[in-house]
């Protein structure tokens, strides 16, 4: 076996394994894309306890506004990453070298109420906001402040480290589709619990749920998952089938 053949068969075997993984995550897709199309919207003031899925605005607290870490952008949840650029030979690539969320639950609010929502767990469906690149110059004010803070090294040996910062976060006025599990309010005052919006939570859920949040409506997420389980059944279907294909010509095993 040449080095030549050795590298497409490599190929080849590394190409049925993506294909693989993304035809069975098309299922996942297409499992969770249905669970949604089988949720009704629920108003915020009618929420019952289980499952559930709301539609609202994302609105501020004195006590759940944060700042995007890079940007200051007023925020109540902000996804931040840290990737440094490292080469290998003649390739380089994007290593995340750490990564962290800010904030805490938020509140949203539709026409007919407000409801808080704890995201710790949820699978944030969030485009990115901001991203900063960083080389020679390096970073300057709060940048400086906040790498120093979490220890991360910004300096190299002669110039600074080649970073590429990232932040994705919803913030006051985002639009936010909600699916997962409204539970107790922790938090509720015990006098004014009994309004039912101001005693749930809505959360993760002890067993694993499906837990999901996204700044668009369900018409867009749904739309989005569609394209993810079109994707992964037809591309990884094909991509296995090709690199099958190739394989069992190598090894004339057709």
């Amino acid at each position: 076996m040449s080095s030549g053949d050795g590298r497409i068969i490599g190929y080849s075997i590394a190409g049925l394994c993506y294909g693989t993984y993304l035809f069975f995550s098309g299922f996942s897709k297409f499992r969770e894309k249905l669970l949604i199309e089988n949720t009704p919207t629920s108003k915020i003031r009618s929420i019952a306890m289980g499952r559930v899925e709301v539609f609202g605005k994302v609105i501020a607290d004195r006590n759940n506004v944060a700042e995007g870490p890079f940007s200051g952008d007023t925020c109540v949840h902000c996804w931040w990453t840290v990737e440094e650029l490292r080469s290998s030979g003649k390739s380089s690539k994007w290593v995340v070298i750490s990564q962290g969320y800010i904030g805490g639950p938020f509140f949203i609010k539709d026409n007919t109420g407000t409801v808080l929502v704890d995201p710790d767990g949820a699978r944030m469906d969030i485009p990115m906001d901001h991203e900063y690149m960083l080389s020679k110059k390096g970073p300057t004010g709060r940048i400086i402040e906040f790498l120093t803070g979490r220890g991360i090294s910004y300096k190299g040996l002669i110039f600074n480290k080649e970073l590429r910062l990232r932040e994705y976060y919803l913030a006051p006025g985002d639009k936010v589709f909600v699916m997962g599990v409204a539970g107790k309010n922790p938090f509720a005052d015990p006098d004014r619990a009994s309004l039912n919006e101001e005693g749930v939570m809505i959360q993760k859920g002890k067993h694993k749920e499906f837990y999901y949040i996204a700044d668009k409506d369900e018409k867009e997420v749904l739309k989005k998952m569609g394209w993810q389980v079109i994707i992964g059944f037809f591309g990884g279907a094909a991509l296995m089938i090709v690199c099958l294909f190739i394989i069992f010509a190598y090894f004339r095993i057709l």
